[in-house]
């Protein structure tokens, strides 16, 4: 069913400085500030006050696309300042009211892009050299917190009021959903008992004692806490790796067209076969080569090709995550000339090292990939003649559960049937044999939430593959390889594909989002993995308790007044 049809408003994550209502984005040099002020009678959803800087969804919307455009509009900041726009108070965390109104899906779909976007934050200060200072001004509790937990240093006022908290299980009994307590002991390396006592003391911990357990890095009186961040800035930004100077680019509005079953961009497409619960992704390869050299690349700006695919896809893909939960199948194909990709994939690689703007741009596709890693959907590539599944668009293929290659021509008959017009399981009728082909960026640029590449997740080995690297492999030879599943011929194609998606849909999703979430992160745990799998699923299974959100759990009845009524068992 269409949104429309559902009555259901789209939420949209498409936005700008000039659009925003609850942050405000100001640069002076080689420092940036983000302040805080979010706009109490302006949530993204009615029936709640977003009060005492309490969020939601629509201030992290804002929030993800402010740190976006420091990276590629910015180059020369190298320190950021997040700070309070109201006197004494922080940020309160995520609204209360929101979590206990939204239902189940709004609820983890809010969580999962919070997480994402403090990611993006430690993504940058690791990889971008843009370090984060977080300047707590007043209480910072719950999601308040753990933006600040994202950040490289945080310095708490010292008033002998101003608290740190994370108070989710005592007043809400669900966990600090966006990774606080991963990022206490496993970034922090805050004591587990201190971390125990900080989790179940809904009042918090301050000055002191917040800095001896190493829950803040500096302590500042009121009369210098704004000079104290400043020098904190000025040292961070002296330290980056930042260019000093020099334009960035601007990162244009996207041109998106949607319609009742999809959504198309310039360079991507997505259809929805409603009765099927699958989306079918078209990614266009680029039509001419890139420019010959990274200053090309800033040249062509956002309409740079590989940039603007990440933009489409990652836009995409956050659409279907938040709109559309029914579909629960996306299928990729990927059409055009493998050799133009894989001139892009050198041009960013051998610009990497010295160019800020070609790194920003693979790590941009880091982070859109880690995003459909993660995004609980049941994930099918083809690949056919016409293909061009090389390099960055292989690894679609390899993010994966399953990949279905053709062995051969396809038949000259024409195929019909289906339930969207035209067929989307139909082959395309380019002659010649599928391939697909591996260049460096699938040999460690990109890597999943668990460090691994996609090659080494699927191997736990990928070595021997480099010397497969540049070549064209055709069906048995990827398959031999590993790198696909099947390869069914022209005659059988249509029928071993309908069959494996209409049996995907016949299986409960929640089964299938646990099976999926196991098996493609195997190998080591990172920081990020944890939040998204332990954390993740632990949360997920806490928010439809009773406890949490029965009629009498924490949510419901928080600020009334009234005890939570909790079935004492531990299951």
């Amino acid at each position: 069913m269409a949104l429309a049809e559902r009555g259901t408003e789209r939420i949209d994550f498409a936005t700008g400085p000039e659009q925003y209502r609850h942050w405000r984005l100001a640069v002076d040099g080689p420092v940036a500030r983000l302040t805080l002020q979010v706009q109490e009678d302006a949530p993204l959803h009615p029936g709640y006050e977003l009060k005492l800087n309490s969020y939601d969804l629509g201030v992290d919307i804002e929030l993800y696309d402010a740190v976006q455009r420091l990276r590629f509009e910015q180059p020369q900041v190298g320190a950021v300042v997040i700070a309070s726009g109201h006197e004494r108070v922080f940020c309160a965390g995520a609204n209360i009211r929101m979590l206990a109104q939204a239902g189940h899906a709004l609820k983890v779909n809010f969580c999962k892009f919070t997480n994402e976007t403090r990611n993006g934050i430690e993504d940058a200060s690791v990889h971008s050299g843009q370090r984060y200072i977080c300047a707590v001004n007043g209480p910072a509790a719950g999601g308040g917190y753990e933006l600040a937990l994202a950040c490289d240093r945080i310095i708490l006022v010292d008033d002998g009021a101003s608290t740190v908290a994370l108070p989710e299980l005592p007043l809400l009994a669900v966990l600090p959903g966006t990774g606080g307590l991963t990022r206490l002991v496993d970034k922090r390396r805050v004591r587990r008992d201190h971390a125990d006592f900080l989790c179940t003391a809904s009042e918090g911990v301050r000055g002191a004692r917040a800095l001896e357990w190493g829950l803040v890095d500096e302590l500042a009186p009121r009369s210098r806490f704004d000079a104290a961040v400043a020098e904190r800035a000025a040292e961070l930004a002296a330290e980056s790796v930042r260019p000093p100077a020099g334009e960035g680019i601007a990162l244009t509005p996207l041109e998106r067209n949607f319609s009742e079953n999809g959504v198309t961009y310039e360079h991507v497409t997505v259809e929805i076969d409603r009765q099927l619960g699958t989306a079918f992704f078209q990614i266009r390869g680029p039509d001419s080569p890139p420019p010959r050299d990274a200053d090309g690349i800033r040249a062509e700006g956002s309409r740079f090709w590989p940039l603007a695919v990440a933009r489409q896809l990652d836009d995409a893909i956050l659409h279907l995550r938040a709109n559309e939960g029914g579909v629960g199948t996306w299928v990729f194909r990927a059409v055009g000339d493998p050799a133009l990709v894989a001139a892009c994939d050198r041009l960013l690689l051998e610009s990497a090292d010295n160019h800020w703007l070609a790194r920003e741009v693979t790590l941009y596709w880091k982070r859109t990939l880690k995003r459909l890693d993660v995004s609980s959907r049941s994930l099918v590539a083809l690949i056919e003649p016409g293909s061009c599944f090389t390099g960055v668009l292989l690894e679609l293929a390899l993010a994966a559960d399953r990949c279905y290659m053709l062995d051969g021509e396809p038949d000259d008959e024409p195929v019909s049937g289906g339930a969207v017009t035209p067929n989307p399981l139909a082959l395309s009728q380019s002659k010649g044999c599928a391939s697909v082909r591996l260049t460096g960026m699938n040999f460690g640029p990109l890597p999943m939430v668990n460090g691994l590449s996609r090659l080494e997740g699927r191997f736990l080995d990928a070595a021997a593959l480099r010397e497969y690297a540049g070549q064209d492999l055709d069906a048995p030879a990827a398959h031999a390889l590993g790198l696909v599943t099947f390869i069914p011929d022209g005659i059988d194609w249509e029928d071993e594909v309908r069959l494996a998606l209409e049996e995907r849909a016949s299986f409960s999703p929640d089964a299938l989002s646990g099976l999926e979430a196991n098996l493609r992160f195997g190998g080591p745990e990172t920081l990020e993995s944890k939040i998204f799998g332990r954390l993740s699923a632990w949360q997920n299974w806490i928010f439809q308790r009773p406890n949490a959100s029965g009629q009498q759990g924490a949510l419901q009845v928080y600020g009334t007044g009234a005890r939570a009524d909790f079935d004492r068992g531990r299951v």
